[in-house]
């Protein structure tokens, strides 16, 4: 603790004689050299791409997935914003279907539509064989429509688009200030790329071990429903 002080002590001795000007150089240039490291990588410098502009941006895209321009990175962020979007459903609906499924379809009069260990259907856990035609119509449809609306938008506000927006906001959630507005679009990104995470990590689970999530980690599910 001694030998911190000192440290301290000597280090404002030699700040107070040194020149005004060289500190304030030294200071920029410090700042500039953080500017141009990635945020979420310390260690690397940041992409060109990445100033920061767009909610969410921490400076990380290590393979280059957001190209070679600005267009292709508005791109890539509209395709990651809806991906989430699905993925932030896909993560709620996953574990409910397991949970209530069969509950449902029994008063429904119908056969339940998971798989014969009572997992969600899925590539990977097979019985999407189960899955009623009329499902996926339903499913491209809403998708079409969505694609439509999101067209529709970005036609109508030109260079003032923000990407992944379709228009739907009927409850209102978004703030009409800018710092609001770049607010709730931070905190959607970052649900969105953990419902990401956690979706890849329910298809995972389930088929190394086979059994359902909601049985594997009841804590998270069952406790609470």
């Amino acid at each position: 603790m001694k030998v911190a002080a000192l440290t301290l002590l000597a280090a404002g001795s030699a700040t107070a004689f040194a020149p005004t000007q060289s500190s304030g150089h030294s200071s920029t240039a410090l700042s500039a050299e953080n500017k141009d490291m990635s945020q979420a990588l310390p260690f690397a410098p940041r992409p060109k791409l990445l100033d920061g502009t767009l909610a969410g941006d921490v400076g990380f895209d290590p393979f280059g997935f957001g190209g070679a321009d600005k267009e292709s990175l508005l791109n890539m962020r509209e395709a990651e914003l809806k991906h989430g979007r699905l993925a932030m459903l896909a993560a709620v609906g996953w574990p409910l279907a397991e949970l209530w499924d069969k509950s449902i379809a029994g008063f429904m009069g119908l056969e339940p539509a998971l798989t014969s260990t009572g997992s969600s259907p899925s590539l990977l856990n097979g019985g999407l064989d189960k899955i009623e035609p009329d499902y996926w119509v339903i499913v491209a449809s809403i998708a079409g429509l969505a694609e439509l609306s999101s067209s529709e938008t970005k036609e109508e506000k030109g260079k003032a688009y923000i990407p992944g927006d379709c228009g739907f906001d009927p409850l209102g959630f978004m703030p009409e200030d800018k710092e609001g507005v770049m607010a709730m679009q931070t905190k959607e990104i970052k649900h969105g790329r953990i419902a990401m995470m956690a979706i890849l990590g329910y298809v995972v689970q389930e088929a190394l071990y086979r059994s359902p999530v909601t049985d594997e980690t009841p804590f998270f599910f069952k406790s609470l429903l």
